[in-house]
């Protein structure tokens, strides 16, 4: 007879999830999750992470999700512990990144009582997750269909994270006490209680044959045309079918840094951030623009979207979910992209491409932006310098977490497509700065045979300090952070407000005066502090050859970072 109900149900429901193919989780300590913690650290089968941070464990959980595409779960004790979560599913709501998240509570009948550590967390996260579930409370004489309920729950809320639509699940556990083992024999129960898999499969959404002799019928119409992949787009098999589908129908490819197909896809454009900020760009208007993914990264790139007037604008995203903000689309198509891309592809095949295309002009436009561009960046020191340095230095198959605020923009402005793939991560769903330093731990846990370079602001870095813990906990020796210290949110001074100081500078500004070799030190990374290119590339280059995580602050002037960006692109 097992005296203690909590352990049974939590056995059952971890159980469960490891049937699924769950296979990680992050762990933050506390009391009330006792039974959950103690069910996971006993399953052979799925990997503990702990983490002392709530904030810090979500968003490292995010990156574990973000590297694998598939869910990952986090656990933590009641009251504001689960509150520290939310910022990270935002996130992962926003990017369509599966989680679950699993809080523990006080039972019923502490609820709204005054008791200690007791908030409500009974859809605590509102519309921010797709299905929150307030779990029954444990009990030894309950029907055995109570605990059967939560094998299926567990079942049931991997298939909705990683559903057709991903993103976060919340599952509420309300234990009453005692919350330990009572007569020692909870290892024994690893085994015990045996329920067959829950098995929930979901199929494809795919084209008709009519939508798609539909679609060939409007491209062959109007051979002047755009694809543009925005971040977030998927992965395999889709990269290698837009290809084709841009190679079949003569239609340039414009890739976002965080698409997948800017680095590994050389004919993809990726100056066209650049090009576009003058306004009217050096070729003519495209009748259709066909796009994948998110909103794209580039102001400049977006404002000519919505002030172009191509008779159809269409988007293929097969989660059905609405991503433009200028609500300019007239054909949204809820289709797997990969294959709409091969069955045009297929039928269209490979015929020349129409005098009439946009592939020659805006192909020429690429190489005359590129060739300025590089010659510039080469007489010339800024962020926006080392993050082309860091792509040339990106080894083969490595992954690249870029950082918000202005490391993505000059990523997507100084970012050149490269015949060497290299994938990248970033948090662009709210694009906050908050979890950077943690995402990108997260991805290199999950991977942690690949080299992971993330490159950050310095407020960005500070702002997830705690996150750096990871590096030592789990042994992280693939991690190289690139700080770029401009000392403080240099990405104001492309606002209207700089105009104005004060109080620009004290409350926009925020120059904080910090370094972070102390910081490096604390957590157990080397640590490289640089100023200029030759010093900053020996550094990039010997860390990722060395074997140890390393910290390089890059020292830089948001002044110069302007003045300089604003002489390379005023030349276009």
């Amino acid at each position: 007879m097992i005296d203690n109900p909590n352990l049974l149900y939590a056995h059952i429901f971890v159980n469960a999830l490891a049937q699924g193919g769950l296979a990680a989780v992050c762990i933050a300590p506390g009391s009330r999750s006792t039974p959950l913690t103690l069910a996971f650290a006993a399953h052979p089968d799925i990997q503990v992470y702990l983490h002392l941070d709530e904030r810090s464990a979500a968003f490292f959980a995010l990156g574990m999700a973000q590297a694998t595409a598939k869910p990952v779960a986090l656990v933590c004790t009641s009251g504001t512990a689960a509150a520290n979560f939310f910022p990270a599913l935002i996130e992962a709501n926003m990017s369509a990144i599966p989680l679950l998240l699993l809080t523990s509570d006080r039972p019923h009948e502490l609820r709204h009582s005054g008791a200690n550590q007791t908030i409500d967390q009974v859809k605590l996260y509102g519309d921010h997750v797709l299905w929150a579930v307030d779990m029954p409370i444990p009990q030894i004489d309950a029907p055995e269909v109570a605990w059967r309920s939560w094998h299926t729950l567990a079942a049931r809320a991997l298939a909705v994270a990683d559903g057709l639509v991903k993103g976060p699940v919340h599952l509420n556990f309300p234990f009453r006490k005692p919350l330990e083992p009572v007569d020692g024999a909870w290892p024994s129960l690893i085994g015990e209680f045996p329920l067959p898999p829950v098995v929930i499969n979901r199929g494809r959404v795919h084209p008709t044959p009519e939508q798609i002799s539909q679609f060939a019928t409007l491209i062959q119409q109007h051979p002047r045309g755009l694809i543009v992949c925005g971040p977030g787009c998927p992965g395999e098999p889709f990269p290698l079918a837009v290809r084709a589908l841009a190679q079949a129908i003569g239609y340039p490819l414009l890739a976002d840094p965080l698409s997948g197909l800017r680095f590994g896809v050389p004919e993809s454009v990726g100056g066209y951030d650049g090009l576009l900020m003058k306004g009217k760009p050096d070729w003519p208007e495209p009748e259709v623009i066909i796009r994948f993914g998110q909103v794209p990264t580039s102001k400049w790139l977006n404002e000519y979207l919505d002030r172009i007037n191509p008779t159809h604008r269409i988007h293929i995203r097969e989660n059905g979910v609405w991503a433009d903000d200028s609500q300019r689309t007239n054909w949204f198509w809820q289709a797997h992209e990969a294959a709409v891309c091969q069955a045009i592809a297929q039928l269209l095949g490979r015929v020349p491409v129409p005098e009439t295309s946009l592939t020659l002009p805006v192909q020429a436009a690429e190489r005359r932006y590129w060739q300025r561009v590089t010659t510039a960046l080469g007489q010339t020191w800024f962020d926006g310098a080392a993050a082309a340095e860091v792509v040339a230095a990106m080894p083969e198959g490595g992954n690249l977490f870029i950082g918000n605020s202005l490391p993505v923009r000059h990523l997507d402005q100084f970012g050149r497509p490269t015949v060497r793939p290299f994938q990248v991560f970033g948090n662009r769903g709210a694009s906050g700065i908050d979890g950077n330093v943690s995402t990108a731990l997260g991805i290199a846990a999950a991977q942690p045979n690949i080299p992971l370079v993330a490159v950050l602001g310095d407020i960005t870095f500070y702002h997830d300090l705690n996150g750096l813990l990871a590096v030592k906990q789990q042994q992280l020796n693939n991690v190289t952070f690139i700080v770029l210290n401009n000392n403080g949110g240099g990405i104001f001074r492309r606002l209207p407000i700089a105009r104005l100081d004060p109080p620009f500078t004290e409350l926009f500004l925020t120059p904080h005066g910090l370094t972070f070799a102390a910081a490096a030190e604390m957590y157990g990374l080397q640590y490289v502090g640089v100023r200029g290119r030759e010093p900053f590339c020996t550094a990039l280059h010997n860390s990722l050859g060395c074997g140890q995580p390393t910290l390089i602050e890059l020292h830089t002037n948001s002044t110069d970072d302007l003045v300089q960006r604003g002489g390379i692109v005023s030349s276009f």
